[in-house]
């Protein structure tokens, strides 16, 4: 119980990574926040778990500006995709993506901070994605934001050292999430190619492992970057891609 008597709040918490990464630090012993747009879906987590639920909409990032948060642990794992070329990219798509993804996890991390500063100890983990490092076509929205949450992960870890709080990425390849699934019809279109062939042909084809991550993997090693043996790792990404930015 490697967390006992911690408190965490994860964001996107009641499916996919979210949802598993709940369960993890749970199982180690920490009280945890399930924040989702679906209410009844983190409720119904939250319940299993011994948690509490938080059902907000994160895109509407202004309710966030005078937020305050008592939490040990913080993971940004909210998000969604859309996919098109830049010369079709619906702006508001483009902007909601950027309110989502980097506007929220910047206003929960300045809402976290000044109770994590006055224990001595905190943990900031993003879900950050192997776009976070390389880019693909048609995910300008998801590229650009997924770049720009690695750059405040590092200068979180930067202003958090000195306090003990550490702040991480963790950057995923494809995993198997409601996320991914949703994609497959929107890549087919871009691509000109059947449904069937979305996974092989376009998702895994730069991954030296052929297959989709699971959520539960991802989830063990958010739970290392929150446990003490990970007291030294901050500002850093790690990666989960089956070799993909190993090319």
């Amino acid at each position: 119980m490697i967390l006992d008597g911690r408190r965490a709040l994860v964001t996107g918490g009641a499916s996919g990574i979210g949802a598993a990464t709940a369960r993890a630090l749970a199982g180690a012993g920490a009280t945890v926040v399930i924040a989702d747009l679906d209410g009844d879906a983190a409720s119904a987590l939250a319940g299993e778990l011994g948690g509490e639920a938080w059902a907000i909409d994160l895109s509407d990032t202004r309710t966030l500006d005078t937020l305050r948060l008592d939490v040990d642990i913080l993971v940004n794992n909210a998000g969604i995709q859309r996919v098109a070329p830049i010369v079709d990219f619906d702006p508001d798509a483009f902007r909601l993506i950027q309110r989502l993804m980097v506007e929220a996890p910047f206003l929960l991390i300045r809402a976290a901070l000044p109770r994590m500063y006055e224990r001595g100890w905190g943990r900031v983990v993003n879900i950050s994605s192997v776009h976070g490092l390389r880019a693909s076509a048609f995910k300008s929205a998801y590229v650009a934001a997924k770049h720009a949450l690695e750059g405040l992960s590092k200068v979180t870890a930067l202003e958090g050292a000195p306090h003990g709080v550490t702040s991480n990425c963790v950057n995923p390849g494809y995993v198997r999430t409601p996320l991914v699934e949703k994609q497959i019809a929107d890549q087919a279109a871009v691509h000109g190619i059947p449904e069937s062939e979305v996974v092989e042909t376009i998702m895994l084809t730069e991954s030296a492992i052929k297959r989709l991550l699971e959520p539960e993997e991802v989830a063990e090693l958010v739970l290392w970057l929150c446990g003490p043996s990970s007291r030294m790792v901050t500002g850093a990404s790690y990666v989960m891609d089956g070799g993909w930015s190993a090319r």
